[in-house]
């Protein structure tokens, strides 16, 4: 989670904020630090423990569920103010479902930013050479943070046709530049979707 990815939120302060795939709590914590209300949906119980531990510590309240990120039956329609994910979306195999629950839940023009690897990144070594095609779906093992995950590539124009369907427009694409000395394809790259209607 970057400060950028933050900053696309916007103002939080007494909003209702859903968190998918809070993984060690981070935005979640930051989010209820900064006045908003969370909600936080991850389907691992290791990752529910170390977030109830994070807001502990920071002395926050947070809404903390385990379950499937593409299911959000448990929240009422235009109920969430803004919806956040740091690299989850690429581990949900059904994109199309996430984005049409988010869309359900959101309040007409609010936002939904998420992350996750860039397609290019996935399809390079570190020295740049291709090494998969960009066009396969996986899924694919690999490394985050010493943690193992299993990711669905998705190219970034089938992301927005995905986005548009489920009645999302999309104003900001963000492609992170490589930290790695060397690196010639971007990263990570972050969406911001605001969900159309009146």
């Amino acid at each position: 989670m970057s400060e950028e990815e933050l900053r696309l939120v916007g103002d939080v302060r007494a909003k209702r904020v859903l968190d998918l795939g809070y993984a060690n709590g981070a935005a979640a914590v930051t989010f209820a630090q900064q006045g908003a209300i969370v909600i936080a949906l991850d389907a691992s119980d290791a990752h529910l423990q170390r977030a109830r531990a994070r807001a502990q510590q920071a002395e926050v309240k947070v809404e903390w569920r385990i379950g499937d990120l593409a299911d959000l039956a448990f929240l009422r329609a235009e109920s969430i103010d803004a919806a956040f994910s740091a690299f989850a979306v690429a581990e949900v195999d059904d994109a199309a479902r996430l984005f049409r629950q988010v869309q359900r839940v959101l309040k007409p023009h609010a936002p939904f930013v998420f992350s996750y690897e860039h397609p290019m990144s996935l399809c390079t070594d570190d020295a740049g050479t291709v090494v998969r095609s960009y066009f396969d779906p996986g899924p694919i093992d690999i490394d985050r943070g010493g943690e193992p995950a299993r990711v669905y590539v998705r190219d970034v124009g089938a992301v927005f046709t995905e986005l548009g369907r489920a009645g999302f427009r999309v104003d900001t694409i963000l492609e992170s530049r490589p930290v790695t000395p060397g690196a010639r394809v971007p990263s990570n790259i972050v969406w911001r979707a605001r969900k159309e209607g009146a």
